[in-house]
């Protein structure tokens, strides 16, 4: 029952565990998305006295295509290649499971007797659009032996809570691990100007790539296509550092590009945390949902680039003429983000949701990002832009 994958000189003391962490890193594919999850789970490891429960594959790999597609069509519920997992020896006061999508409900419910053995039970899941939640009605039947059921998005709640029949589907914003992705103590020259990953406008795309040959900076994009990630922690230990060193991140709401999927529905992704937490200057489409002016409604937190721009790098040009902006919004999101989005503000939501008290390690982790925080407001240097060189064509002002 033991992360293979975390540093366990961080964790909480899991002698006595009250939650028992329902981990799929060993379950499946790793692909890009569940890194986040995984991250998740390391930071509740830290601050919750917990086990993580991670059974490996078992059965073939055909068994889990088989097991979904009766799921979707019949009430009958296949194992999808779970293995044998060691017993839970005692009770615990909570299971905790993240799905990536409902299908993963079928791997909790291939766990024999899990729910006798934890007195609440909550689910976290990452994609469901409310226009194919009726899509995985056999799916959300199994969401009935939970206690709380946690979305991301916050337009599907209301047809998530139609479907299981009980008013138990909360929303919650992503996260992201504030102190992974804080440039502090000794914030590193940004040397990328453009950090672009996922998906991408074709437009916008080569607006920066025509400003970057014309400028000489360097525009950090994705030139292949990959749906693997090797080791979660070091992916996301990549991409806080790259994120750490890059000037302006773009971002756009979930599924921007495939209408066919989320219909109307507009939802916040991972990335604009991501890029707050690291400094960015946040590009992109403003996710119009009632919950993104919440959730980032200070001055300048995302500067709003359409998401097909052929002129992207007029406005980004106009950014770089004004370093004082700059260094204003880059101090104020990471700020924000140590403040209000680090995975801990997230886990206590949860625990107050099912009437749980949050444990000391919670406040220890919160001290650790205020006094980050501090550091961040007290620093008076201007900007924190590319040192060194200047582009042929930019007027930047670049000192450091």
């Amino acid at each position: 029952m033991k992360n293979s994958f975390s540093d366990d000189s961080n964790k909480a003391d899991t002698s006595k565990p009250r939650t028992l962490i329902f981990s799929q890193r060993n379950l499946t594919r790793i692909q890009p998305y569940r890194c986040a999850h995984f991250e998740f789970e390391d930071v509740i490891a830290q601050i919750e006295n917990s086990a993580f429960l991670a059974p490996k594959i078992d059965l073939p790999q055909w068994h889990y295509p088989l097991a979904r597609q009766l799921a979707y069509h019949t009430p009958i519920r296949l194992n999808p290649g779970v293995g044998r997992a060691e017993p839970i020896s005692s009770e615990v006061d909570l299971f905790f499971a993240i799905c990536g999508d409902p299908t993963d409900l079928l791997r909790i419910n291939a766990l024999p007797n899990w729910r006798s053995r934890c007195r609440k039970a909550v689910c976290l899941i990452d994609e469901a659009w409310a226009r194919e939640i009726p899509n995985y009605r056999n799916y959300f039947q199994m969401l009935k032996q939970f206690d709380l059921v946690v979305l991301y998005y916050s337009q599907s709640v209301d047809r998530a809570n139609e479907i299981i029949g009980e008013q138990k589907c909360m929303f919650l914003p992503p996260g992201v691990d504030a102190v992974r992705f804080c440039p502090y103590p000794d914030p590193p020259a940004r040397t990328i100007h453009v950090y672009s990953i996922g998906r991408r406008s074709a437009a916008t795309h080569k607006s920066f790539l025509r400003m970057a040959e014309k400028d000489g900076t360097l525009y950090l994009h994705d030139s292949t296509s990959a749906d693997r990630v090797l080791d979660p922690v070091e992916h996301r230990t990549l991409v806080a550092s790259i994120a750490k060193r890059s000037l302006y991140y773009i971002v756009n709401p979930g599924l921007i590009d495939r209408p066919d999927i989320r219909g109307d529905q507009i939802e916040i992704g991972n990335r604009y945390f991501e890029g707050a937490a690291s400094g960015n200057i946040l590009l992109g489409e403003r996710p119009r949902n009632g919950q993104f002016e919440k959730l980032f409604d200070w001055p300048d937190s995302l500067i709003d680039l359409p998401y097909d721009s052929p002129d992207a790098e007029d406005i980004v040009r106009e950014l770089d003429r004004q370093p004082e902006r700059q260094a204003m919004i880059q101090k104020a999101n990471i700020h924000q983000a140590l403040l209000r989005h680090d995975w801990v503000y997230r886990w206590e939501s949860i625990l107050r949701a099912v009437g749980l008290a949050p444990l000391p390690q919670i406040e220890s982790r919160k001290k650790q990002l205020r006094h980050l925080a501090d550091q961040v407001m007290g620093d008076d240097r201007q900007a924190w832009t590319m040192p060194a060189y200047v582009g042929r064509g930019s007027q930047m002002r670049l000192d450091h």
